[in-house]
């Protein structure tokens, strides 16, 4: 009998061991994993601010190109995007309302700006006329987008305004439209 206990006893033994070889190797592996998902969080907030630095750069220079055109007539040309429908000083006026446009688009895109909040700074934009003419002119460039886009989402967004403001009280245009949830 005291072989049998022996040979149970060491079978408990040799199960309390495995057991604790398991729970070992499970702690091990979950601080692995852990340590695993700390890395790819960090990577991912590296790889968002890196984005986000690429964003703005390529903001900057958008706008310098931007400027450039605006300074000289026969830079504007280049841009000419309105087959010489488009007067020069016209032109010139039109690239500053897409730089603001685009300079707002990118603000909310960084999240710098709540959807809530670019769509009332587009309702102050559409009460410049020069502004609403640029948006007119360049609806056939918007129809071109990929319709599942931001940009196309939000060129919507402010098309559905227009219409809106147009057919609002213009004395209250900063109460007209809800922005869309997002």
């Amino acid at each position: 009998m005291a072989t049998r206990k022996s040979g149970i006893r060491g079978l408990v033994v040799a199960g309390l061991g495995a057991a604790a070889g398991v729970l070992v190797t499970t702690a091990a592996q979950h601080n692995t994993i852990q340590g695993l998902r700390i890395r790819l969080e960090h990577l991912e907030q590296a790889t968002q601010s890196r984005r986000q630095t690429n964003f703005a750069h390529q903001q900057r220079l958008h706008w310098e190109l931007l400027s450039k055109a605006m300074d000289d007539p026969d830079l504007a040309e280049v841009l000419d995007a309105y087959n010489g429908t488009v007067p020069p000083r016209k032109q010139r006026q039109f690239l500053f309302a897409n730089a603001l446009y685009t300079n707002a688009l990118c603000y909310y895109r960084m999240g710098n700006l709540t959807r809530e909040e670019f769509f009332g700074h587009a309702r102050s934009m559409l009460q410049i006329p020069v502004f609403r003419e640029y948006w007119y002119a360049t609806r056939p460039h918007r129809a071109t987008l990929i319709d599942s886009s931001d940009e196309a989402k939000i060129g919507r967004m402010v098309d559905d305004l227009l219409v809106q403001l147009e057919e609002a009280d213009a004395d209250e245009w900063w109460v007209v439209g809800y922005p869309p949830s997002e």
